[in-house]
C-alpha cells in the first residue's frame, strides 16, 4: 500500500495547521501530521497527532524557536471530520519539547506584555512604595546551567534608575507545576531591593513555566529543563482539550 496519507488525513492535517496558525502571530514553519485510517475516523479514533513548528510567535510577542508535540490515542467526533475539523470528545495527553533561544527570552522580557505586568506592581524601596518601570532587561544563557539577568529599572516617583543583576539556576519543582530559580547570586555586594529582585525572579519563573505559551484548548506543563549556552530546552507534558479551530 502507498505510504501517502489518505484524503481524510490530508484534510485533517490542513485543518489543524490552519487552526493552530490562527492562534499565532507569526509562523515560520508548521507541520501537523494526523495518523489514522478511514475506518478508525468513522469510529472517532485517531492514532496520533504530531505537531512540529519552528519560529512560532504567540500573541503577546512570545516566540518559540522550536516546538514538537505528540498526542496519542485521540478520540474525535466523526461528524466534525466532514467539516474539516478535529473536535475531541475527551481530553488527550501527550508530550512536547520546546526550545527557547536566548534571543526569544530577551524578546519576551522586553515585550509590552511583560512590561505591563511589572509596571502594575508597587514595590518597597527603602521602606517607601515605588512604581517600577522596566527600561531594559538583558537575559543571557552563559552556560553552566545558569541564567543571568541584568535589568535597568526606573522608580517613577523619584525618577531614579536602578540596576539589578543576578545569576540563578532554574529548576523544575517536584510536582512539575512550576519552575523556580535557585542559587541566586547578586553581582552587587548588597541587594538593592529584595522586593524588586523578587518581582524579576517571579517574572522569569513565569516565562519559563510556559504558562504564556498555552494555545486555546492546549496547555503545557514543564517536566524537565535543560540549560545550555544560548538556549533552553523544555520537556513538557501536553494536555489537550481541543485542537484550535479557525472558528472563534
Amino acid at each position: 500500500m502507498p505510504d501517502n496519507p489518505g484524503i481524510g488525513e490530508q484534510a485533517l492535517n490542513k485543518a489543524a495547521e490552519i487552526g493552530l496558525s490562527s492562534q499565532l502571530d507569526e509562523v515560520e514553519n508548521l507541520d501537523v501530521n494526523v495518523k489514522t485510517d478511514p475506518l478508525k475516523v468513522v469510529q472517532g479514533q485517531v492514532d496520533a497527532v504530531t505537531i512540529d513548528g519552528e519560529g512560532l510567535v504567540m500573541q503577546k510577542d512570545l516566540r518559540m524557536e522550536e516546538m514538537e508535540m505528540q498526542i496519542n490515542n485521540v478520540a474525535i467526533d466523526p461528524l466534525s471530520v466532514a467539516f474539516g475539523k478535529i473536535e475531541l470528545t475527551k481530553p488527550a495527553a501527550g508530550r512536547a519539547q520546546v526550545v527557547l533561544s536566548e534571543t526569544d527570552i530577551n524578546r519576551a522580557f522586553n515585550s509590552e506584555f511583560v512590561r505591563s505586568k511589572l509596571q502594575s506592581q508597587k514595590i518597597n524601596f527603602n521602606g517607601q512604595p515605588r512604581t517600577i518601570s522596566p527600561q531594559h532587561i538583558d537575559f543571557s544563557l552563559p552556560g553552566e546551567e545558569k541564567i543571568v539577568l541584568n535589568a535597568e529599572i526606573l522608580l517613577r516617583e523619584t525618577d531614579e534608575n536602578k540596576q539589578v543583576a543576578f545569576s540563578a539556576v532554574p529548576r523544575v519543582s517536584a510536582n512539575g507545576q512550576s519552575v523556580s530559580l535557585e542559587n541566586v547570586e547578586y553581582s552587587e555586594r548588597e541587594e538593592i531591593s529584595p522586593e524588586l529582585t523578587k518581582a524579576l525572579i517571579e517574572q522569569t519563573s513565569e516565562i519559563l513555566n510556559l504558562n504564556n505559551f498555552d494555545l486555546e484548548g492546549m496547555s503545557l506543563r514543564v517536566k524537565q529543563l535543560v540549560v545550555e549556552t544560548g538556549k533552553l530546552t523544555l520537556q513538557a507534558e501536553a494536555y489537550v482539550e481541543q485542537i484550535p479551530s479557525t472558528e472563534k
